[in-house]
């Protein structure tokens, strides 16, 4: 019987993983040079950090199943809430603010579509412990950043949903909820059928449908001209003002909303064109979860970067490494060895595992595309030397081991 992989997950072969540790490393680079710290969690947790965030709604979409000690246990869906689940158990009481970074692989059981998994992995970013402006614009500047780090541009959307709230704060939380979902997804006909349902105030229905279809340059002034002066609105100003100062090119676009009940204020979006439909490739916000699991009411802001998306549109790629096969003959593999260990200092250097004979080792060199071949014979061991063959011109000489180092560059 052929065994094959689950439905929306991957295999990524040795060229692939190259390809994408090269990414997942600059990505930390630029994390580690803001000074965020790298953080782990646990690949699965007790369900209710995902229904107490979600409600039981999310249990259709994600992988959980009760383990041996009859506990609810799930597959992470996604990283926040487990890094706030951290941060309570165990960082409540550190300075602040608290800036971490993770990759991770995460669960969903959906339908898999391009650029959506049941399996797929994210690189994100929180600041724990502040509020201010200065904290949402780094955050986005660093998103923006780690893109460009990868060779990704895309355009950064930006919005509030602290100005959206202000219009049915009256409305019962469980409404405003769904008023959300029904923004996020850009379902008007939904929206306004929502609305007529639960009996909205008319001024109320007319002024949201103006303010989330507020784009581009005029929407500040026309949003504080729709729901007036608040401290929301004097914090989108801060905001945007930093992210003048950090040179971003971005959109004002207060119909962003993100779907979350725990957003709070700023939220932020970044498409990429060359992805279909799920163009999405980072988006997050301020938010405040932590006295949802127990701890002190903390603000925060993150985001997560789609990491399998940017894989489609990066057409960054890491440098080739030299490779170079030792070829040994029945008497001298152990010699061969010892000389493969030496350039394994400072090169990829493979040799024969098979018993090969010396003219199937020289194919198996040119079938790897090696850029040349070492050839440790019983004579040139003797001199305490090897031959050296450049498998492009496919010229050949005698030199020291010390001597190939040096003449390959690969010091």
């Amino acid at each position: 019987m052929k065994i094959q992989k689950p439905r929306g997950t991957r295999d990524f072969l040795p060229e692939e993983m190259a390809k994408r540790k090269y990414v997942e490393n600059n990505l930390r680079d630029v994390a580690e040079r803001w000074g965020y710290g790298e953080i782990k969690t646990p690949t699965f947790e007790n369900i209710e950090l995902f229904t107490l965030k979600s409600g039981d709604g999310i249990l259709g979409e994600i992988y959980n199943f009760r383990d041996k000690g009859d506990r609810e246990i799930a597959l992470r869906p996604e990283l926040t809430a487990p890094v706030v689940r951290m941060y309570v158990e165990e960082l409540q009481k550190s300075a602040k603010p608290l800036k971490f970074y993770y990759f991770d692989n995460c669960f969903r059981y959906e339908r898999p579509q391009k650029g959506r998994f049941r399996e797929f992995f994210q690189f994100g970013i929180e600041i724990i412990g502040s509020d201010r402006p200065e904290a949402d614009a780094e955050v986005i500047a660093l998103a923006v950043e780690m893109l460009r780090s990868v060779g990704v541009s895309g355009d950064l959307h930006v919005g509030h949903l602290g100005i959206m709230r202000t219009l049915f704060k009256d409305i019962l939380p469980e409404h405003q909820s769904k008023i959300m979902r029904l923004v996020d997804k850009k379902d008007d006909k939904g929206l306004e059928e929502f609305l007529e349902e639960i009996n909205a105030p008319d001024e109320m229905r007319g002024r949201l449908f103006r303010l989330i279809g507020l784009r581009g340059i005029n929407a500040v002034q026309e949003a504080r001209e729709l729901v007036g002066d608040s401290v929301d609105m004097d914090r989108f100003e801060a905001l945007l003002d930093l992210l003048d100062v950090y040179g971003l090119e971005y959109r004002v676009d207060l119909g962003i909303a993100r779907g979350l009940d725990y957003y709070t204020g700023m939220v932020f979006e970044i498409y990429c064109e060359g992805l279909g439909a799920q163009n999405q490739v980072c988006g997050g916000g301020s938010y405040r979860l932590a006295k949802l699991f127990g701890g002190e009411d903390t603000p925060s802001t993150g985001y997560a970067l789609g990491f399998d998306r940017i894989m489609e549109v990066c057409e960054a790629a890491p440098e080739e490494k030299t490779r170079v096969v030792v070829v040994c003959f029945d008497d001298t593999r152990k010699e061969g060895i010892v000389i493969a260990n030496k350039l394994r200092e400072h090169a990829v250097v493979y040799i024969d595992v098979m018993g090969r004979k010396f003219k199937e080792q020289m194919k198996y060199a040119n079938t790897i595309g090696a850029s040349h071949v070492v050839i440790a014979g019983k004579d040139e061991l003797e001199a305490e030397k090897v031959a050296l063959k450049d498998m492009k011109t496919g010229e050949q000489e005698v030199m020291g081991v010390d001597d190939v180092i040096a003449k390959l560059n690969i010091t």
